[in-house]
């Protein structure tokens, strides 16, 4: 389904995502430039009387969210997520998806595999026919990293240490990531499983068979992938 809309497609994306927010909802907030949109409607929409409580998946998030007023939640004082809004790096024609790219990988698994829906946005260029074009981020135990790196290679992949600035990149968890080049993936299931039992991964980037929708913004609409049997609609939008 294609959504009659103007402007720039990640911005349209994720409001066309914030019309599935309800009253009364615990909502995942998603990473990323996109979701980033999704924060900032979602704190309009606050501003006007939307009850609602957010879930972050980075320490990003989480102060962009309080930037716009979007009042917080964590799992100690709820066990639902109602609905997750997230980006993600590459997602594929069966909406499986590749993430991590901003390094939040864990907390946004931990979080969309806990929504009772998991909405995707992003614009025309994460679609890909497979899986693996953009290196696949593992995130992994600081401690004997160099022996989890050799372990990840001899499945073929060309681990790279994940720097910023110069520096090791340490994630939300205190962790490091290696961003692994497989080139396309034939089997992103039985890939993430293999690595999963590796002694030292903490988590993949592979989102296998989660996400319910993806709303994909391209020149100027936005067409919604996925599962649209309980809720289709079609609106204009300036």
């Amino acid at each position: 389904m294609k959504l009659s809309v103007k402007g720039n497609d990640k911005k349209l994306a994720a409001e066309a995502a914030t019309d599935y927010v309800k009253d009364g909802m615990t909502v995942g907030l998603g990473s990323g430039s996109t979701a980033e949109w999704m924060l900032k409607r979602l704190g309009a929409l606050v501003k006007d009387g939307l009850n609602i409580k957010g879930i972050p998946t980075s320490v990003k998030t989480e102060s962009l969210a309080r930037k716009h007023g979007i009042p917080l939640t964590d799992f100690s004082k709820t066990a639902t997520v109602d609905l997750a809004i997230d980006g993600a790096d590459e997602i594929d024609g069966q909406l499986n998806l590749l993430k991590g790219g901003g390094g939040s990988l864990v907390r946004e698994k931990i979080i969309d595999a806990a929504a009772e829906k998991l909405i995707i946005i992003a614009d025309q260029s994460k679609m890909v026919q497979q899986l693996g074009s953009f290196p696949l981020p593992i995130e992994v135990v600081p401690f004997g990293w160099e022996m989890t790196k050799k372990q990840i290679a001899a499945y073929g992949a060309e681990p790279k240490l994940r720097k910023e600035e110069n520096r090791v990149f340490v994630s939300d968890n205190g962790n490091y990531i290696l961003d692994c080049s497989f080139g396309k993936m034939v089997n992103p299931e039985s890939l993430h499983d293999t690595l999963k039992s590796m002694a030292g991964v903490v988590e993949t980037g592979l989102f296998i068979g989660m996400t319910d929708q993806a709303m994909i913004g391209q020149n100027g609409k936005v067409e919604m992938i996925g599962d649209t049997k309980k809720d289709d609609w079609w609106y204009w939008r300036e």
